[in-house]
């Protein structure tokens, strides 16, 4: 029996994988098709995928073409494939030629002529494009322009700005001041502005039947968070809370570690986010455009403690330091809070410096995550025996923001919220912030 061997996504099966597919077949008398799964696709840096890896192996066994299936996960598996299920044959398409030359080491190479004219890269361009206007002129909003443009079937249009001289400008877009002159030409908004004005333009974007992705935290109250939630169910409209940190794969895996009992029972989550780029301890600084340590990190940093250990904490006290107490902002700010089950600190900062790492402790081992562990592709577990510790590397591209873009236009089209922040802990870091402004259980440091 000749078994034949191939891989690939198969994302919105087409005519042209059919066809690929019965050629293959007619190499030999056995057909076996690797389906990639979502992490290693996301590490060869495809994203787009419109259908998860179940929905894309269903595709692929209702052809009734492939005798078995199987999932490739990791660089070099194909070797490893070809030696375990005694393949005869490898082939793939054409675009590919001389790619996997060096399989015939160990079985015949194929190079199949593709079907020209029909991809699944062209099928998803087909699609209709989501708009979406950009709220506000942080600076960061260039890095969410520059990682749209890895997203298929995604169009910045422009930015509202009600002063328009401020903030970074990009080439061939539009900037106005006037709302309705963007809101008329976009599909959904990203909402960048200060976060005091979150719940304003996040309730009016709603309101004229825009989904709304929006920096975290979405208002200034949990009450507020609520209502924003409630109108964009009423109106079947996506509103999505954007922090970048939950779509990072490497976050994702310890997170799935740590709540699974790799390191035990989980005691405690100590997260650092410090920063002093944005200047805010500088003589003269103009702090109203600056957003406070709080408003800036807090999300982020509050994002594993209330993904491991939950919302509903018995206690928690802030030590602040502010820079300016009239503009309520903050140099540095300490949250403790206590756990039935363990505690956590969270330190944020944007004029003071340390160390920006996440340890999450628990009754077996620990989980390290080096700064700037809000952004990381690396982590290790460590346990008393250090020839027990594991490290875990994965890929990381745009700081998870390109990420989070695919899936709010996911959700668009599905009209199913895919966030990896909970409505839950939306409301939550809400709270936080509402207590935090109201100076409640809050000890002042000089």
């Amino acid at each position: 029996m000749v078994k034949v061997i191939t891989y690939g996504t198969y994302d919105m099966l087409h005519y042209g994988h059919i066809r690929l597919l019965d050629r293959a077949k007619a190499l030999g008398d056995y057909l076996i098709v690797g389906v990639t799964s979502d992490d290693y696709d996301k590490s060869r840096g495809k994203i787009n995928n419109q259908q998860s890896l179940m929905e894309r192996i269903a595709a692929i066994k209702e052809t009734g073409i492939a005798d078995e299936i199987i999932v490739e996960e990791y660089e070099g598996q194909k070797i490893d494939d070809i030696r375990r299920l005694n393949v005869d044959i490898f082939t793939v398409g054409s675009d590919w030629a001389g790619c996997f030359d060096y399989l015939n080491e160990f079985c015949r190479v194929v190079y199949l002529p593709r079907t020209e004219g029909v991809s699944s890269s062209e099928v998803r361009a087909e699609k209709r494009k989501l708009k979406i206007g950009l709220v506000g002129t942080a600076v960061f909003l260039t890095k969410f322009i520059k990682e749209s443009k890895y997203v298929n079937g995604v169009e910045i249009v422009g930015v509202y700005a009600p002063h328009p001289g401020d903030g970074p400008k990009v080439p061939d877009l539009l900037y106005t001041d006037n709302y309705d002159e963007l809101r008329d030409n976009v599909d959904a908004f990203y909402i960048i502005s200060k976060p005091e004005k979150h719940y304003g333009h996040t309730k009016k974007a709603l309101m004229a039947g825009k989904h709304v992705l929006c920096e975290s935290p979405v208002a200034y109250t949990k009450e507020q968070c609520k209502e924003l939630y409630a109108l964009a169910a009423a109106k079947n409209l996506i509103l999505m809370d954007a922090i970048k940190t939950a779509y990072s794969t490497a976050y994702e895996r310890l997170l799935l570690m740590a709540k699974g009992g790799k390191i035990g029972k989980v005691v405690s989550v100590d997260a650092v986010c410090t920063s002093l780029r944005d200047g805010i301890s500088i003589e003269g600084t103009d702090l109203s455009k600056k957003w406070n340590s709080m408003c800036g990190w807090a999300p982020a940093a509050l994002l594993p403690v209330f993904q491991i250990f939950g919302t509903d904490y018995r206690n928690k006290v802030f030590y602040t330091k502010f820079q300016n107490k009239d503009e309520n902002i903050d140099a540095f700010t300490k949250i403790d809070f206590v756990y039935p089950s363990g505690v956590a600190s969270v330190k944020v900062a944007k004029g003071a410096k340390a160390e920006g790492e996440l340890i999450i402790a628990g009754t077996k081992g620990y989980i390290y995550v080096p700064a700037p562990w809000w952004k990381t592709d690396y982590f290790e577990v460590r346990y008393e025996n250090p020839e027990e510790n594991k490290r875990f590397f994965y890929q990381l591209d745009g700081e998870g923001i390109r990420y989070e873009i695919v899936a709010f236009a996911k959700a668009v089209e599905s009209g199913r919220n895919m966030s990896y922040v909970s409505e839950v802990i939306s409301e939550a870091i809400c709270d936080v912030i509402d207590e935090f402004n109201n100076r409640k259980n809050m000890i002042e440091i000089d």
